[in-house]
């Protein structure tokens, strides 16, 4: 039994179905049938599922707002992973802990390692990184930072350009902000696959390749037949309460290390993903 959290969720909606279509017995809890922030909540759910594996998906994610509700971004990212762990390690289950980008300080421009000095800029950064050694409480522990995440389920970066580019000539989009889109359900299978090794450990896990938040833009508009204009601008054309890296590029070496297959071009993933729109 795997127990997927978060599962309402871009990502935990994807790693469910790609369980299911694998005959792996599983169950997905949302916050409405788990509350990660209680200790006797995650025990309990613990006790009736005897999970032998759980992908950790479940976190607060809304990072401007989080500078706001520190108090309760930490409760979720860093005590309920914290709680998740210790279930984990006294019943014998691995555990797939999902973090970010944001656990970097964005400097420079070359890629980060696994081994890279973190330096989160906010406090949903903050809130992941103790997340990550939260996690670390658990013997049988995989780490894996991802970034730009993009899926059928909830609202993401694709979705917003597209509804506003709808009657718009012109978009300005930040331009000097880097990273990688990824693609969920690209991503799913990669988590999955991980709880059938013995490999633990930390990994950064992205589609392949880098862009600007503007690059990407252009090129949602391009493969989508939209004629709306990017108009890059810098970060501070954009005020947000938290701060976000500049750069977010995360190599892969982690998983060629190990034996795991990196994910494709997050441009076919992106041409991908808006078929699957299209057919819904």
């Amino acid at each position: 039994m795997v127990l997927v959290t978060g599962a309402r969720g871009q990502l935990g909606q994807d790693v469910l179905a790609v369980l299911r279509r694998r005959g792996i017995a599983c169950a997905g809890m949302g916050r409405e049938t788990l509350d990660v922030t209680e200790s006797s909540s995650v025990f309990a759910c613990f006790e009736r599922l005897r999970p032998h594996a759980v992908i950790h998906c479940a976190a607060y994610t809304a990072v401007d707002r989080a500078e706001e509700e520190p108090e309760l971004c930490r409760a979720v990212n860093a005590g309920g992973t914290r709680h998740i762990a210790a279930a984990c390690e006294r019943a014998g289950a691995k555990l797939l802990y999902v973090s970010t980008d944001y656990v970097f300080p964005g400097l420079g421009s070359a890629p980060y390692q696994v081994d890279s000095p973190t330096g989160p800029l906010s406090v949903y950064g903050r809130s992941k990184l103790e997340g990550e050694r939260a996690a670390g409480l658990c013997g049988r522990c995989f780490i894996v930072r991802t970034s730009w995440v993009f899926g059928a389920h909830g609202n993401n970066f694709v979705k917003t350009m597209l509804r506003l580019s709808q009657g718009r000539e012109s978009l300005r989009v930040v331009g000097d902000q880097w990273g990688s889109p990824t693609y969920t359900a690209d991503l799913a299978p990669l988590l999955c696959g991980m709880l059938d090794t013995e490999r633990y450990g930390t990994y950064h896990a992205t589609n392949e390749g880098f862009c600007s938040w503007a690059q990407f833009a252009q090129e949602i508009f391009r493969q989508a037949g939209v004629g709306t204009r990017v108009l890059p601008i810098p970060s501070e054309g954009y005020p947000a309460k938290a701060a976000r890296p500049l750069n977010s590029r995360l190599s892969k070496r982690s998983l060629d290390i190990a034996g795991f297959s990196r994910l494709p071009p997050w441009e076919d993933a992106l041409c991908r993903f808006l078929q699957e729109l299209k057919d819904c």
